[in-house]
């Protein structure tokens, strides 16, 4: 087929199947471009200083769920499908909520700052860094995800890719003439951020001219609520792994693990891209009750996430020896596992959209909580007894459970 042809197609599209398709391809290569330097990162930093890191982005992805109450999540998005004569206003005051809760957690934060630090084995400065991380990205995911929903694909298409490709370039430049390759690699990171992302803060503000809605914060207070158990079951599902990894047995073993998590979710790559692609379409269907045509597209999904997951496990040893030196060899015994844990949470999504829609968050709630406990008590015992490697069985097993229990709710 001649480019001509190509380019007439595309013209000839519907807007929903363009932006669905560039949603797509961007997510596809600022994946892509995480999982490219991977290899430098490894080579820049010891195994230890790889698995601080990644201590560091654990603790990150459970800190995130009490300071902003994970609001541009499932709240945000039905909340735009719910009441769309309402968007502006609706925006603006999650941006002064999601801010007023970062503000009141820094302060708490603050006051007891060495108690934490202790705790979390991070210093003030990680940790300032953390709390501006959590605040900058909440405001792109909403900005992100009116865009989405409005089929506004150029300029998130732009800014997302901008972000994706300054930050390891900037990053990998700055870790080349530091001695604190851990602190330089997350201060590039939200400083990048904050340069392309900080004016959606006020483009929301000024436009929906609505900082407080006692209306609005109590609904997305209200619907949130009953949902921190989940967000912060299902990321203890994700990270405590990694946490108790570096507080039983050591930094370098969080290392080897991380890469091969990392090199696992290389697979969310396709889950991510499908399932933002999917899910305000999804919730658009619920509404208009067309349940037929959401199985049409699910079933192939799942067909075509198997058959990635399966090229990776197959594949383990080279990719291994492609991304990090022969100290992280051992991270091949942890990627099948975890491999197949990546689509299990693909799974579980496709049904929990329905129980975001119809706001059943009790049952979303039982089922991660049930998947965090599980994973915990698990990696508690297997990890002392057979080490670091049955953290990705007990992973997988967790997620099986999991997608099981949203399956039958």
């Amino acid at each position: 087929m001649s480019l001509q042809k190509l380019l007439h197609r595309y013209k000839q599209m519907p807007a929903q199947v363009k932006a669905s398709l560039w949603f797509l391809i961007c997510s596809f290569i600022t994946r892509g471009i995480a999982f490219i330097t991977t290899p430098i990162y490894t080579r820049l930093m010891s195994t230890e200083e790889y698995g601080q890191y990644n201590t560091y982005t654990s603790w990150y992805a459970i800190i995130i769920v009490f300071t902003t109450m994970k609001l541009s999540d499932g709240v945000y998005t039905q909340g735009l499908i719910k009441y769309d004569k309402e968007r502006d206003k609706f925006s603006s005051a999650l941006q002064g909520m999601v801010l007023t809760l970062c503000l009141m957690w820094f302060a708490i934060y603050w006051i007891f700052k060495n108690f934490w630090n202790n705790l979390f084995q991070l210093s003030t400065f990680e940790m300032i860094a953390m709390f501006l991380a959590m605040w900058i990205v909440t405001v792109f995911n909403f900005w992100a995800a009116e865009q989405r929903v409005k089929l506004k694909y150029q300029k998130l298409v732009l800014f997302t890719l901008c972000v994706a490709i300054f930050t390891p370039l900037c990053t990998i430049l700055a870790m080349k003439h530091t001695e604190d390759k851990v602190e330089t690699r997350i201060w590039i990171s939200v400083i990048v951020s904050f340069v392309f992302y900080f004016w959606m803060f006020f483009y929301h503000i000024i436009k929906g001219r609505c900082f407080f809605s006692k209306q609005i914060w109590k609904y997305a207070f209200m619907f949130n609520l009953p949902l921190i158990p989940h967000y912060l079951s299902q990321t203890i599902l994700n990270s405590s792994d990694r946490i108790m990894i570096q507080r039983m047995i050591g930094e370098k073993e969080t290392g080897i693990y991380s890469l091969a998590y990392s090199i696992s979710l290389i697979m969310m790559i396709f889950n991510t891209s499908l399932l933002n692609t999917l899910n305000p379409w999804i919730y658009q269907k619920i509404k208009d009750r067309e349940y037929d045509r959401i199985s049409q597209i699910a079933y192939p999904s799942l067909i075509c996430i198997a058959l990635v997951n399966i090229a990776l496990i197959a594949f383990a040893p080279e990719a291994v020896r492609l991304f990090a030196p022969m100290e992280y060899y051992n991270a091949i015994w942890i990627i099948p596992p975890v491999a197949m844990s990546v689509y299990f949470q693909f799974m579980y999504s496709l049904f929990a959209d329905f129980e975001f829609y119809y706001e059943k968050s009790n049952y979303i709630t039982i089922a991660t909580i049930t998947g965090a406990v599980i994973n915990i008590i698990l990696n508690y015992f297997f990890i002392k007894i057979f080490g670091y490697i049955a953290a990705g069985y007990t992973t997988l097993l967790c997620y099986m459970v999991y997608a099981a229990m949203h399956y039958m709710f």
